[in-house]
């Protein structure tokens, strides 16, 4: 028994965006925003639900999960496997837009109702939290609530390090899920007891694929791999750069102390540039997937990268 890795985009979309998803989203937001009977949500709409993807590529993938509950609020749930420069404004952009946009004209502003961004990342956030999951809403300075208007949560997966016996809540269980589903052979006792859970494990079940979600769900892992592998490239050559240097600017002081000075500036100058270029390149190979996806306003929005950049790029 084998099953998808829950942290790609196609197939986060596929569990929690399904049509027969509903049970497995009212689990896990009631779960996530930690709401308690007789608060919890009842029953939700999902605004854009999953279509298997077409053989030729990633065109009918999507990033996010979007929800509406039946009080009308609205809920956007993504996962963020890379650590994109600027995707923190994404997820606020995101949220805004979605909440000016049930507003038509000549609506009145009272019709208005709550957006809940969820984001959870497979990369450390906050490294001054100890918390999993983070809150924020609208404040004063004070600490005073301005509304509910807007609400952004993140759940860093890598701050999760309970085991199978460990698992104590059903928020538990959900990060446990989404960290270690597809290193699974055996399903433990503590996921196979909760239902949503249970079913979630279904959908994602590798037998229960056609060819086309197959490939579609491996050219996702193989994109995720090549971002990383060129940020780690780019790093490396940074690092061996700056040793260089330093040893070049200590040799051209003639002293002991000018070269370990020289060194060690060169290494952290190094590691600054290879960092930076591990960025940029990262940027401009996400852009390079996303130009037969989408325009070149859209891209600059996500990659961080103006519009002249992605212009040249596409020529």
């Amino acid at each position: 028994m084998r099953f998808l890795n829950p942290r790609t985009d196609f197939a986060f979309k596929k569990i929690f965006g399904s049509e027969e998803s509903r049970d497995i989203l009212l689990s896990f937001l009631n779960a996530i925003l930690d709401l308690q009977s007789p608060h919890q949500i009842q029953e939700v709409e999902i605004i854009d639900p999953y279509l298997a993807p077409k053989i030729q590529g990633m065109k009918d993938t999507y990033v996010d999960v979007r929800v509406r509950d039946e009080q009308g609020r609205s809920y956007i749930i993504e996962m963020q496997v890379l650590n994109v420069d600027g995707f923190e404004k994404r997820v606020l952009y995101n949220a805004c837009k979605s909440y000016a946009g049930q507003l038509d004209v000549a609506d009145r502003y009272h019709l208005l109702t709550d957006v809940v961004a969820v984001t959870i990342t497979n990369f450390i956030m906050f490294k001054d939290r100890a918390d999993i999951v983070s809150n924020f809403k609208l404040r004063a300075d004070d600490g005073d609530l301005y509304g509910e208007d807007l609400q952004l949560v993140f759940a860093e997966l890598p701050k999760f390090d309970r085991n199978e016996t460990e698992l104590l809540t059903v928020l538990d269980k959900w990060f446990y899920f989404l960290k270690h589903a597809d290193d699974l052979r055996v399903v433990p006792q503590a996921l196979e007891s909760d239902p949503a859970i249970r079913h979630a494990l279904a959908i994602a079940n590798r037998a229960g694929l056609t060819p086309e979600e197959i490939d579609a769900q491996e050219r996702r892992e193989m994109f995720i791999q090549d971002q990383r592998g060129a940020l780690s490239k780019a790093l490396s050559q940074g690092v061996a750069q700056g040793l260089e240097q330093g040893l070049a600017k200590g040799k051209a002081e003639g002293k002991v102390e000018g070269k370990v000075e020289g060194k060690a500036e060169g290494i952290a100058e190094g590691i600054e540039k290879g960092i930076e270029k591990g960025k940029q390149e990262e940027k401009l190979n996400i852009a390079h997937s996303l130009l037969s996806l989408m325009d070149d306003d859209a891209i600059a929005k996500i990659t961080g990268l103006s519009i002249e950049n992605v212009r040249q790029l596409r020529k």
